[in-house]
């Protein structure tokens, strides 16, 4: 098993230390192979990271040969506030200087959904299946992760990369969301739950639920490392 299970009550040194972790994870796979992939997760927790990212944090990450990815969005523009690509830009993007060619955000300004995955799909397989060096995800309070649902077909699509999706809790805003076979082939994955709301599912991943009631259950690999930054509130049920 590589998972590593890192509790740490104080947000602010929670935070910190995920920050260290991912920024360290970077500047290794600069140095190995001349440049890193980073696929970004969304909603709120982040934020806080994605701000150390962009101050002291990252300051020994080379950010113009990082190639920048989302693992979920939100069907909505950019400047939506709910865009995980906006929260993204505001609190580490647009802080850094980098390569605008290598920012490869999710397109949501297409008619049709379907197209949109299509689409962004293409873009991941111009990798040739080549791992990203780097990934951040979250877990929701039901145990999805990225936006694949408990129960949904997403969680069974072992085929295509990216797929259009409904939220049970936000059925007027479609999604787009990696696929468990592009969520898995990550060199190195960090995973942030925050939150009492979450222990239930954490427990049930610690018990290796089936990933089709809690999707975030398959992110316990082996092969590759994948390290889980929880505070004592997400963890008191482990």
């Amino acid at each position: 098993m590589t998972d590593t299970l890192r509790v740490i009550a104080d947000h602010a040194m929670l935070f910190d230390a995920a920050a260290a972790a991912i920024a360290g994870g970077l500047a290794a796979a600069i140095d190995a192979r001349g440049r890193a992939s980073f696929v970004l997760s969304g909603g709120n927790t982040p934020r806080a990271i994605y701000e150390r990212l962009a101050s002291s944090a990252g300051a020994a990450v080379s950010w113009p040969l990082v190639e920048w990815y989302w693992g979920d969005e939100r069907y909505v523009p950019p400047d939506d506030p709910r865009s995980n690509y906006g929260m993204a830009r505001a609190a580490l993007l647009g802080r850094v200087t980098l390569n605008r060619g290598r920012v490869h955000r999710m397109p949501t300004g297409l008619a049709d959904p379907e197209v949109a995955a299509r689409e962004y799909e293409d873009v991941l397989r111009q990798r040739r299946g080549e791992p990203f060096d780097l990934m951040l995800l979250g877990v929701g309070s039901d145990g999805h992760t990225a936006s694949l649902f408990p129960n949904a077909p997403s969680v069974l699509e072992r085929d295509r990369l990216v797929l259009a999706v409904d939220a049970a809790a936000d059925p007027r805003t479609k999604r787009l969301t990696m696929t468990l076979p592009a969520l898995l082939n990550a060199r190195e994955l960090h995973v942030l739950v925050v939150g009492s709301d979450k222990a239930r599912a954490m427990a049930d991943i610690a018990q290796r639920a089936a990933p089709t009631t809690v999707p975030a259950a398959a992110l316990r690999r082996t092969g590759r490392p994948t390290t889980w930054w929880l505070d004592d509130a997400a963890a008191a049920m482990i």
